[in-house]
């Protein structure tokens, strides 16, 4: 489904090529842009900052989708109402796993649903899995750069700073063996899921939520230099896996 112009992120629809990065970050997609070839900023609203360019001869985009699940719905909509076919965000996240630490490179195969959105888009039994087409080229290109990669389930979850009244069930996702948190994958896989657009993640880990030294959070750090290392990594292994081609639309 296609229009004139996308409203909240305040670009013409023929602006989106059927590449995208996504990024909650403003300030990251600035920094993807500047690796690009003839990049350009067709759009600024928000949180919503819209470059456009090339990479290794092949057009995308990159656009920043804020925090949260429910503010980056909006973005992940607008892109597949643009014509957006292929989708990949390139994120932090918090390790769950004791073999998923600092600077560790985490590649999304599917995203448990505990955020508010998608329960008004889907029932309660619908799955946030990534394409797996997209999870096959991720992998592919992190081995050709010799980059280790974790590849799981993780956690999308609408709480950041837990609080003693309710607080969150990390552990037990710990214990089911998901990977990793973080606060928009699973809607971004069934926006595009019900689009028939081809979505998938790869996160840097930059801590784990269940070893900060307390229940507040004031241990977090995302700014330390192994985390900026491993978010290069994941740039650049997200802007090769969006040159590979892209099939038809799905559905």
């Amino acid at each position: 489904m296609g229009q004139d112009r996308l409203p909240i992120l305040a670009v013409r629809a023929d602006d989106i090529p059927p590449r995208v990065l996504v990024v909650g970050d403003p300030a990251r997609a600035e920094r993807v842009a500047g690796l690009l070839d003839d990049a350009d900023e067709v759009g600024r609203n928000r949180e919503y900052v819209t470059f456009r360019g090339r990479h290794r001869g092949t057009d995308m985009a990159v656009v920043s989708h804020g925090v949260g699940s429910a503010g980056a719905a909006v973005c992940f909509e607008e892109l597949c109402r643009g014509g957006a076919q292929r989708l990949i965000r390139a994120g932090t996240a918090g390790g769950l796993q004791d073999d998923v630490v600092d600077g560790a490179l985490v590649v999304v195969r599917a995203a448990v649903r505990d955020e508010g959105v998608t329960a008004r888009l889907v029932p309660p039994g619908y799955p946030a899995v990534a394409d797996v087409d997209v999870v096959t080229t991720l992998r592919t290109v992190a081995a050709g750069a010799g980059q280790d990669v974790v590849e799981g389930v993780v956690l999308t979850s609408d709480l950041f700073y837990p609080h003693s009244v309710l607080g969150g069930d990390l552990q037990l996702w710990q214990r089911a063996g998901v990977v990793a948190v973080e606060m928009e994958c699973a809607a971004l896989f069934v926006t595009a899921a019900l689009h028939g657009a081809a979505a998938g993640a790869i996160l840097a880990i930059d801590g784990n939520p269940l070893r900060e030294g307390d229940d507040d959070m004031s241990g977090y750090d995302p700014h330390r230099d192994g985390v900026v290392d491993a978010v290069d990594r994941m740039i650049a292994i997200t802007l090769d896996a969006l040159t590979a081609p892209v099939g038809p639309p799905r559905g």
